[in-house]
C-alpha cells in the first residue's frame, strides 16, 4: 500500500493505492495554500492506515507546490522509516493516454510551457524536459497530440495539432510504469530560479 502526494499545480491530491487498485483518495483544487491543506487532507484520508512507501510529484511546476509536496513527503517517510520515490509531473499527464505517439505540455512560470515528446511500448518520454515560450515550444514539439495545461498555447502558437486537457491526479500515480516512479525524490524545476545571487 503506497501513499501518492500531488501538490505541483493548484490543486492539492492525494491517494492510497495497491498495485494498481485505488484505495482512497482526496482531490482538491485548493489554488494557493498547499503548506495549509496537505496534510490534513493526508491524515483524514489515511484514517490511521499506515502505508509501506511514499510516491510524490518531484514537478515541474509550482516552486512552492513542488516543495510543499517533497517536504511533507521526506518528512513522513522520515517518520515512518518507509522508502519514498519520486515522479515526473509530465509523466503522470503521460500516463492516461493511450495513443502511441504524443507530447505532454504545462504551463509554466512567465509565460513559458514545459514541454516533453512521450511514446508508449513501454511509456517513456522522446526527449528532455525543456521551458520554453510557446513559438519556440511550437518549434520544438512535432507531436499532433499534445496534452496538458499548455497544450492548447502550443498547437495555436503551432498553428496544427489536438489539445487535450489533464489533470494532475496523484490516484493516477498507480498507472506509473515502475521506471517512472522510482525517480529520485528531489525538485524537477525545468528552468532556472528566477532569484540570482548577490554579486
Amino acid at each position: 500500500m503506497l501513499l501518492a502526494i500531488d501538490s505541483t499545480t493548484a490543486a492539492c491530491s492525494t491517494a492510497l493505492v495497491d498495485g494498481e487498485r485505488l484505495i482512497d483518495e482526496r482531490h482538491e483544487l485548493v489554488g494557493r495554500g498547499h503548506a495549509e491543506r496537505l496534510m490534513p487532507m493526508i491524515d483524514e484520508m489515511l484514517a490511521g492506515r499506515r502505508p509501506l512507501g511514499i510516491l510524490v510529484d518531484c514537478g515541474p511546476g509550482s516552486f512552492t507546490g513542488v516543495r510543499v509536496g517533497l517536504a511533507a513527503a521526506h518528512g513522513l517517510a522520515i517518520g515512518w522509516g518507509i522508502p519514498l520515490y519520486g515522479y515526473s509531473a509530465m509523466a503522470l499527464v503521460a500516463t492516461g493516454e493511450p495513443a502511441d505517439q504524443f507530447a505532454v505540455a504545462l504551463e509554466g512560470g512567465h509565460g513559458q510551457l514545459f514541454v516533453q515528446s512521450y511514446g508508449r511500448e513501454p511509456l517513456q518520454s522522446r526527449d528532455p524536459l525543456r521551458s520554453l515560450p510557446p513559438q519556440e515550444a511550437a518549434a520544438a514539439i512535432s507531436a499532433r497530440l499534445v496534452l496538458g495545461s499548455g497544450a492548447e498555447a502550443l498547437v495555436k502558437a503551432r498553428g496544427f495539432g489536438e489539445a487535450k486537457a489533464a489533470e494532475l491526479r496523484a490516484a493516477n500515480a498507480r498507472r506509473l510504469p515502475a521506471a517512472l516512479r522510482s525517480l529520485p525524490p528531489k525538485p524537477i524545476y525545468g528552468r532556472a530560479p528566477d532569484a540570482k545571487p548577490m554579486p
